[in-house]
């Protein structure tokens, strides 16, 4: 199943169907469309977040009941879970078109104004990054949620002039990597909510069976649970992982994916029994190697690395983080006796460690 959150390469405007087919290199275009043929088309296809799906079940069911348009719908989470896939399945269950785009592409009220005043009646507009959208097209927005209208504003300075417009009823799907972000506002004015969680290693081994069927590869109960075990508890990663080692498979096995494939596999693509990737073994071996395991400041440790700042801090972090690997402290980031262990290497001894009871140092290690 493909759960990947893919609206950052979609292009504004465009429905689903068409997002998936935009103009790239060969590689990417056949990316899209496995990720396409990949995706759940309903609610019962869809695997994991039980909460999250018996709710909209019934936030969708009730408003097809009543032959209305579905209340707004805003989904948090990390990338890759399927906030992209959820909005592709509420059209899908209302029966009505979808319009992909994001924050960072709405830079002005007018962007936004071009986009709302196109929109038919019942169709799903999602906007990935909510949070990330502007300012004045983010107070455009709250009355185009709660009115279905916006004013467009013609002219400048003393002369300008505000026109109302009416907008046909649809519904709005916001997604977020950080709903901290989103001003009150606007957040109170979804109709529903969600939270989506991190897979379990059992929800991801049907991901990855899933995937398999359709893919036409044949794995073994081992080999989705090796696959699974490594995927940092997200879809996305467990396909990307899963396409890999067929290739693997492919040409240096019999296209069988076993334990010991996928171990084999994971190994040539660096990544981990734990699903660390080479980014994070370079952060946690400089924070360990160079820095004594800490504290020390994210630039520094970036540097150490070759990387931005904001790549160690956004992509290597959280999951180091949530593994407890790392820890952040005001001092700056701390490795954990749990990264030492991982990596097979031996803690500096605890300061103090060595002395004797008045605070001199026992030469004999008493």
């Amino acid at each position: 199943m493909n759960w990947d959150d893919t609206t950052d390469t979609a292009e504004e405007g465009l429905a689903a169907p068409e997002a998936d087919r935009l103009v790239g290199s060969g590689a990417d275009r056949e990316d899209q469309a496995v990720e396409a043929a990949l995706r759940p088309k309903d609610l019962g296809e869809f695997i994991g977040q039980e909460k999250v799906r018996a709710q909209l079940d019934l936030v969708l069911r009730a408003a097809r009941a009543r032959g209305a348009t579905a209340d707004h719908v805003l989904l948090s989470g990390a990338p890759g879970l399927g906030k992209t896939t959820l909005s592709m399945i509420i059209a899908a269950e209302m029966g009505a078109p979808i319009r992909i785009t994001s924050g960072p592409a709405i830079q002005h009220a007018g962007d936004l104004a071009a986009i709302l005043s196109s929109l038919q009646e019942g169709e799903v507009l999602f906007l990935d990054e909510i949070h990330r959208m502007s300012r004045p097209a983010e107070e455009m927005l709250y009355m185009a949620m709660e009115d279905f209208r916006v004013d467009v504003i013609v002219g400048k300075g003393p002369g300008a002039t505000a026109i109302p417009l009416e907008l046909p009823p649809f519904t709005l799907v916001g997604a977020t990597t950080r709903a901290g972000l989103l001003p009150p506002p606007l957040r109170d004015r979804f109709g529903f909510t969600a939270h989506m969680e991190f897979y379990e290693p059992a929800e991801l081994e049907r991901v990855v069976h899933r995937s398999a069927q359709l893919l036409d590869v044949e794995i073994e109960g081992d080999g989705a649970a090796e696959i699974a075990g490594r995927s940092r508890g997200t879809p996305r990663i467990a396909n990307r992982l899963l396409r890999r080692v067929r290739d693997y498979a492919q040409i240096r096995a019999d296209g069988l994916i076993t334990r010991d494939v996928a171990a084999a596999a994971l190994a040539v693509y660096e990544v981990d029994a734990r699903g660390l990737d080479r980014l994070d073994r370079a952060v946690l071996t400089a924070l360990l190697k160079l820095f004594g395991g800490g504290p020390v400041g994210l630039s520094t440790l970036a540097v150490a690395v070759g990387e931005e700042r904001e790549t160690v801090e956004e992509v290597a972090e959280p999951f180091l983080v949530r593994e407890g690997l790392l820890a952040r402290t005001p001092r700056g980031r701390v490795a954990t006796p749990a990264a030492w262990d991982h990596l097979g290497l031996t803690p500096p001894p605890a300061p103090g460690a060595g002395r004797s009871g008045n605070g001199q140092q026992d030469l004999f290690g008493a």
